[in-house]
């Protein structure tokens, strides 16, 4: 009888044999290779709730298959590797008028949402000691350029990154992105910033940057991220968590972004400056968080075309609360329910007040109130199904009003 355990080693060893490398190479290549294929169904919903709106809903209902290859590292002082990386989006629904909710392409011809999308990448990885090279598709999470992963698949860049621990507590990141992919997207673009024209875009974006273990639960990092010829952006950051007693402890994230323009500044001037902190309290299963954000200078926070989101306290479901002049606030409440004994269950609702919007007419004010509701089935045949419902409902005095509703779920086959 056929057991497919045995078809995807088989499968592996072939794979690395066409690669060429020695016996005695291949053994850390193959014996640390792991492979998984990433389920998610997501639907969404989008109620506008303004008067005069251009449509009442938008929204759809898809599937992504994701899946993963990664190798481990051949013998020696230094080991190279290759991993993979698949993802195949199809359309489920997207109901005519109701599409355009930014999870699916449209057609060049058609005008409506395809059927599916797809892109595939393969990263080359090198390892010296504990500094590791990584060319190819990249999801970076980094404070300059953080990855959008909201909707159906995330987003994915081209480029390199180096990342090195080899001094103790402190890990330095060095590298630079060509193309980005947005999560709605088969093809790579050059890079803008979002907001402005794509007339002024650029073929690189730098990254440099280290964050240090100082210590009694303090890090600090200081980053720097340029779009060529575009926009800097230098940020400082303390992450800190204090101990308060048996199951309590208080953790206070700071951040702050300093961004200009750089070079010859094609798409114009950028002038912002951000401040942004969150403050959590635990005890037992509750959490209780408070954030503040605080926009300076001319123009809204700068970020990366292709819904590229900000490394940002109160970004959120649907706003970021990063427009100029913007002062807003955040409260946010978490609950595990494994204090109730339902392990796998988790609970999460928060509120966000934007102020002092600097806008054509007048200042502008905006408001978000989301809550998400996790299960993750913990035991049995289903055992790692996720299943999420996330809620919000956005007001604004500018901008499109509007009830959302988002229903997830996920599950990762591991395959060897």
């Amino acid at each position: 009888m056929f057991k497919p355990e045995r078809g995807i080693t088989c499968l592996r060893l072939a794979l690395l044999a066409a690669l060429g490398l020695p016996v005695h190479a291949r053994a850390d290549f193959v014996a640390d290779s792991q492979g998984s294929l990433e389920l998610r169904n997501f639907y969404q919903n989008r109620d506008f709730r303004q008067s005069g709106a251009k449509a009442s809903q938008v929204g759809n209902w898809s599937q992504a298959f994701m899946l993963r290859m990664q190798s481990g590292f051949t013998d020696g002082p230094v080991g190279f590797g290759l991993d993979y990386l698949g993802m195949l989006g199809v359309k489920l629904d997207s109901g005519r008028g109701r599409s355009g909710d930014g999870t699916l392409p449209f057609g060049s011809q058609s005008g409506r949402p395809v059927d599916d999308f797809s892109h595939m990448g393969v990263t080359g990885k090198l390892r010296v000691a504990k500094t590791r090279l990584d060319v190819g598709i990249l999801t970076p999470t980094l404070p300059v350029v953080f990855r959008d992963d909201m909707r159906l698949m995330p987003q994915t860049f081209d480029g390199a990154l180096l990342q090195s621990q080899d001094v103790e507590r402190l890990t330095l990141t060095a590298g630079q992105l060509w193309r980005s992919r947005t999560r709605e997207s088969s093809g790579s673009d050059r890079m803008y910033l979002a907001g402005r024209s794509a007339d002024f875009d650029s073929g690189a974006f730098d990254v440099l940057g280290a964050s240090y273990d100082v210590g009694h639960g303090l890090i600090a990092s200081v980053f720097r991220g340029e779009l060529h010829d575009v926009y800097r952006q230098d940020y400082y950051g303390l992450v800190h968590t204090l101990p308060l007693g048996p199951g309590m402890s208080l953790l206070t994230d700071l951040r702050y972004f300093d961004s200009n323009s750089a070079g010859i500044a094609k798409a114009g001037s950028v002038d912002n400056r951000n401040f942004n902190m969150m403050s959590t309290f635990s005890v037992g299963a509750h959490k209780v968080g408070v954030g503040y954000q605080r926009m300076y200078g001319n123009d809204a926070f700068p970020t990366l075309n292709g819904y590229t989101p900000p490394y940002t306290a109160n970004l959120v479901t649907i706003g970021t609360f990063t427009s100029a002049g913007e002062v807003s606030w955040q409260a946010r409440y978490d609950y595990n329910f494994v204090a109730l004994g339902l392990p796998g269950l988790s609970f999460m609702t928060r509120y966000v007040r934007g102020d002092e919007i600097r806008t054509s007419a007048a200042d502008g004010h905006e408001w978000e109130r989301d809550t998400d509701l996790t299960y993750v089935i913990q035991a049995g045949y289903f055992q790692g199904l996720g299943l999420r419902w996330r809620n919000a409902a956005y007001r604004s005095s500018y901008a499109s009003d509007m009830d959302e509703n988002r229903l997830i779920l996920s599950y990762t086959l591991k395959l060897w």
